[in-house]
């Protein structure tokens, strides 16, 4: 079987994983991407280390394919509900889709977001390959007014690390209705939350890095899509331009993806619970988090995700300084920049120069993992009370 395949609906990645729809997503996780079950074959797809393949064939090339690939793509793809590729990291993924605009192409975005893709569109404004018009994507009203004449919806949602939530079914709704592309970044939310191919988008891009890996231990991403030509065009763009993964992330990164019914269950408990907490403590000026009835995003996230994430941003009360000491003084959550792994991990976005200027300087953003809750809550306690 090619691991590269003409079309999508050559691959694992674009048929068979559609046979396991009668599963529950929780069970796909598990169930995905796993070997023929022949006598004494493996429960898990191997490690495929080759460069090179024996003529003739349709691997041809260890740039073009490779059956550790395929196999983390079949899973991801029962996910999203469309055909995947795998990329180096999240990064490529974007720069891959962002590629196929045509110059001057005008994107409609968020004016918060993932700072790697801000910075991309930084260069690609200075350059003039693009024209981007920022929004507040939590603007229904603000975002459509911006549409016409766009070339491309940028969505994420919940934005990073402002927690703003999209409509999203009424944005690509609305988009696809002007002819407008939509892709969406659906990192935070992960497709056991919301499933953007299935409201209407046309692209799905994941760091894998974060939850569908969930160990901090690789960097990879992901584009999913339903369309078989933008599919094609994407395949061959990773070829060409080889922002190919290796083998052996791609395995951690299958072998990751496994739990991530049950890390992804804990963690959102455990945020909830945190975020209750933190609303009522006297070191924090504001806490940002969907799953909050008062949350000003609560009620559009409630209408169509199937939970609320795991990440929480908090404004500290002290200010810059005193929100980077709370940071440095924790014993159990790592100060750190990434999130989505089984450890709890905070910082303060701004100690990052890339970081959007409309995020308070004070913003702590607190990606919860699946420790028990009240040491968490024991540690997050003490570092906010010694920043004081």
């Amino acid at each position: 079987m090619s691991s590269t395949p003409s079309s999508p609906s050559d691959s694992i990645a674009g048929g068979s994983a559609h046979a396991n729809d009668s599963l529950s997503l929780q069970t796909r996780v598990v169930s995905a991407g796993r070997p023929d079950r022949n006598v004494d074959a493996g429960v898990n797809v191997p490690i495929e280390l080759n460069s090179t393949y024996l003529a003739p064939g349709e691997k041809g090339y260890g740039r073009y394919g490779n059956s550790t690939w395929t196999a983390l793509e079949e899973a991801i793809s029962s996910l999203e509900g469309g055909s995947t590729l795998v990329f180096s990291s999240g990064v490529a993924a974007i720069s891959a889709m962002l590629s196929l605009l045509p110059r001057g192409a005008v994107i409609t975005t968020s004016r918060n977001g993932y700072s790697g893709t801000m910075v991309l569109l930084r260069q690609a404004e200075e350059s003039g390959a693009l024209e981007v018009r920022y929004v507040d994507v939590s603007n229904t009203k603000e975002v459509l007014a911006a549409l016409p004449g766009s070339t491309l919806l940028w969505l994420e949602s919940p934005t990073n690390p402002a927690l703003e939530v999209a409509d999203m079914p009424t944005l690509i709704a609305s988009a696809k209705s002007l002819n407008i592309g939509v892709g969406v970044d659906n990192t935070f939310a992960t497709p056991l939350v919301q499933q953007p191919l299935e409201m209407g988008a046309d692209i799905v891009v994941h760091s894998l890095t974060k939850y569908i890996s969930g160990h901090s231990d690789v960097i990879l991403g992901s584009i999913s899509t339903k369309d078989p030509a933008l599919y094609q065009r994407l395949s061959d763009l990773r070829k060409i331009h080889g922002a190919i993964p290796g083998p052996f992330e791609v395995w951690l990164s299958l072998r990751g993806i496994r739990t991530l019914g049950v890390r992804m269950e804990r963690a959102q408990a455990n945020a909830l619970e945190l975020a209750k907490r933190l609303s009522n403590h006297p070191a924090v000026e504001k806490v940002r988090y969907p799953g909050l009835p008062d949350d000003p995003h609560h009620a559009i996230a409630s209408s169509f995700m199937k939970g609320f994430g795991a990440v929480i941003s908090f404004d500290h009360k002290g200010g810059a300084e005193a929100a980077d000491k709370a940071c440095a003084s924790s014993q159990l959550i790592a100060f750190a920049t990434s999130l989505g792994g089984v450890e709890s991990l905070w910082e303060r976005r701004h100690r990052w120069s890339a970081e959007s200027p409309t995020i308070p300087t004070n913003l702590i953003r607190l990606s919860v993992g699946i420790e028990d809750v009240e040491d968490l809550w024991r540690d997050i306690d003490n570092s906010l009370r010694a920043s004081l």
